[in-house]
């Protein structure tokens, strides 16, 4: 009896042992091409881990337009199942491509309506929204005896000539909502007009939206065309900068997430996606931003005006997704000689 009752135990054990390797193996690796900034993805993935450990999430990381030609150049045979904080003028290309799956997060009805796509199962969804910003290192100005600053405009005058950074536009998505942002504000021909006189003064041009905030806190150069979120973590951490908001409106976009046609991750994906609309993921994307896909959750930024929304110029997602190869190109063919090299 004592023999049978310690076989039975023994035979339980293994079973129990056989029964909890598919769980483990059943761990889905989740293929996510993102945009976000690195000192950002930490936080996320540990609360979307929290209510998914059976998710892993493999990133693919790179500024917006590097992100977005990638995916594109995949279209035909896709290497992520997500796309998680890329701009949203880059999601309406890969709408337009065919190359999403529609579907509807879960409290999709509380996301701003003027930060998602359109329908009942929208292509693509907001997260937050980023916009333009210059850091301007004060102590840097005083000792070259430069200008204040408090307009586009004055970015023009002589004695900026060489000490102005600025993201390039086919790399970073802030480079790009930059120059749409300047063609409508301006117009097409004024717009091109100013970047003309802009370029004039721009030193070099970046691979990274907030490479040029970094320099100019490090007095490399004492303007840098970033945005609000690297201004704002530049700035607490001490460096010498004022955060200026010009003073003819802001170029912005959104951060937004969508899920890859074909993806054998389906389900995977639409647990992230779920996630990613949450209420708790919006509140940690209001560490970081001001506006979030959510109304009325983001948090007061030290370095951010409390008026930054009205500043937001008007802007049109489709036009910026329709004209995005010929403005690249444009900007490419006139301005791409001060880039600096690609790693």
């Amino acid at each position: 009896m004592k023999r049978h009752t310690l076989l039975s135990a023994a035979l339980a054990t293994a079973l129990i042992a056989v029964c909890a390797l598919p769980a483990h193996a059943q761990k889905t690796v989740l293929n996510v091409y993102t945009a976000l900034e690195t000192d950002q993805l930490k936080a996320y993935q540990e609360a979307f881990n929290k209510r998914h450990p059976d998710v892993e999430i493999k990133w693919t990381r790179d500024s917006t337009g590097i992100i977005t030609a990638k995916l594109l150049a995949e279209k035909a045979k896709p290497g992520a199942d997500m796309i998680l904080g890329v701009a949203a003028s880059s999601m309406v290309v890969f709408d337009r491509e065919g190359m999403l799956q529609p579907y509807a997060p879960a409290n999709l009805q509380a996301i701003n309506p003027r930060f998602r796509a359109a329908g009942s199962n929208p292509a693509w969804v907001g997260m937050d929204v980023w916009g333009a910003a210059i850091c301007y290192n004060v102590a840097e100005a005083v000792k070259q005896g430069l200008p204040r600053i408090r307009s586009w405009n004055d970015l023009l005058r002589p004695e900026f000539k060489g000490k102005i950074v600025m993201p390039n536009p086919n790399s970073s998505g802030t480079g790009f909502l930059d120059v749409t942002a300047w063609l409508q504000i301006f117009g097409e021909k004024k717009g091109w007009d100013y970047m003309d006189q802009l370029h004039q003064n721009v030193a070099v041009y970046t691979h990274s939206g907030s490479k040029p905030c970094v320099m100019a806190g490090a007095g490399e150069f004492p303007v840098g065309i970033s945005f609000e979120y690297r201004a704002n973590t530049v700035k607490e951490k001490g460096a010498p900068i004022d955060v200026i908001f010009p003073e003819e409106g802001l170029g912005w976009d959104v951060e937004a997430f969508a899920i890859v046609k074909g993806t054998a991750k389906l389900d995977a994906a639409r647990k992230l996606a779920d996630w990613a609309a949450s209420r708790e993921a919006n509140e940690l994307y209001a560490r970081n931003f001001i506006l979030t896909a959510i109304p009325g959750i983001a948090t007061r930024l030290r370095h951010v005006p409390t008026d930054y929304e009205q500043r937001l110029v008007k802007n049109d997602f489709t036009w910026m997704g329709q004209n995005r190869d010929a403005v690249l190109a444009e900007w490419q063919k006139r301005y791409a000689a001060k880039s600096e090299p690609k790693k």
